[in-house]
């Protein structure tokens, strides 16, 4: 079957694409949409972006809306979760002495975000130690919640972590910070279109994703949900036309992050398609993507771990379409090799260039040990991962 679901890719067939979780991949239909939304743009520039497109944007905002069971004028489209995350952080009002928490496997972008403000404002970042391999779920409320003090005014949680991969319990977490009186910004950048994301029912501060991960989306689409009483401190990155438009509160948030100058609107316009589109792929919908990739990245890592003689990291619980494996030191492969110009680790380039399978090669945040991340999509089948699993053997 995923050989069949393949051809809705352009993906070359030579290489095992292991990675969908870095950059995602944009199914035919979805660019051929893309593509002639694109020329539709540059027949006639002043109406499709003057005339049309507000409506056209509230329209696809409406479509994610209903897929992540939020209100529309509650979401702002941005080109990616990190600029979703900037535009929340750089808004949010500090004070000298303020903790702000985080944790060890945070994505480094969004960390960055973070140390940014903190030294800005003369603000202290908390870092949460999560070990890896990790027991189970409540080891990281725990953790978290023995972290906050009476100075912790904000939480930035990954809703998936990006180099473990470990589903983290956001319910759990989001109502350990409420009770204490501390703002919630989430890095989704994973979530939607991997596990179940239900806006209203989480019901965090501010959320922000990408779309062209786990939907498909063409690349450049990524959301912002902020609650609606908070909507009016939070401002986009970049400040443009909408600051003096005269608008207060929702009106004036949706403006500000929907015209911040001349841009190419259309991978927003292309989100609902993108969602349709992967629905249709398989005939349980959404459900069925969700579980599928769930059970082949479940049987993948099984299949690499059993090939090098490893336990696994986490329980399957706490994962969604990302697995990561702590990989045995090596001989050919020592702990300190140093990456590529390109940053790449030296495996990861063997990987690809003798045995044509793309998969990240990262360093685990509590060890610094060697770790390989693999992703499940449509478009992936069990073999690939026993090929992986062979070069691992191979190689190390």
């Amino acid at each position: 079957m995923a050989s069949e679901l393949a051809k809705h890719w352009g993906l070359d067939p030579e290489i095992a694409h292991l990675n969908h979780g870095s950059f995602g991949a944009c199914p035919r239909v979805v660019l051929e949409e893309l593509h002639g939304l694109q020329r539709e743009l540059e027949r006639d520039l002043g109406s499709f972006l003057n005339r049309t497109g507000a409506a056209r944007l509230a329209e696809a905002r409406c479509g994610l809306g209903a897929f992540l069971n939020a209100g529309p004028d509650d979401l702002a489209f941005v080109p990616n979760v990190t600029f979703a995350i900037n535009s929340v952080l750089r808004s949010f009002p500090l004070e000298a002495g303020d903790e702000l928490l985080v944790c060890n496997h945070e994505y480094n972008a969004s960390r960055n975000v973070l140390d940014f403000v903190a030294e800005r404002a003369g603000c202290r970042v908390v870092v949460v130690d999560l070990p890896f391999p990790i027991d189970g779920p409540e080891v990281v409320v725990e953790r978290f919640r023995a972290a906050i003090t009476d100075r912790t005014r904000l939480a930035l949680i990954d809703h998936v972590t990006s180099s473990t991969g470990l589903v983290m319990p956001l319910a759990e977490l989001i109502a350990c910070f409420r009770e204490r009186g501390v703002a919630v910004v989430v890095d989704g950048a994973h979530a939607p279109g991997m596990i179940d994301v239900d806006l209203a029912a989480l019901d965090a501060d501010y959320y922000g994703a990408n779309c062209h991960k786990w939907i498909c989306s063409p690349k450049g689409a990524g959301f912002l949900y902020v609650r609606r009483e908070l909507q009016h401190q939070v401002r986009p990155a970049v400040i443009s036309h909408g600051a003096n438009a005269g608008l207060e509160g929702n009106a004036r948030f949706r403006a500000e992050f929907e015209w911040m100058g001349t841009r190419d609107i259309t991978p927003w316009l292309c989100v609902p398609k993108a969602i349709d589109t992967m629905a249709s792929f398989v005939a349980g919908g959404w459900l069925e993507v969700k579980a599928r990739n769930h059970a082949l990245v479940v049987a993948g890592r099984r299949a690499i771990c059993e090939r090098l003689g490893l336990a696994t990291s986490c329980p399957e619980e706490m994962l969604g379409s990302l697995a990561t494996i702590h990989l045995p030191a090596s001989d050919n492969f020592g702990e300190s090799a140093s990456a590529t110009t390109l940053g790449l680790d030296p495996l990861q380039e063997q990987l690809f260039h003798e045995h044509r399978i793309e998969v990240p090669v990262l360093r685990c945040p509590s060890s610094g040990r060697r770790m390989v991340r693999v992703s499940a999509q449509l478009y992936n089948d069990l073999p690939q991962y026993e090929r992986l699993g062979v070069a691992l053997a191979e190689l190390l």
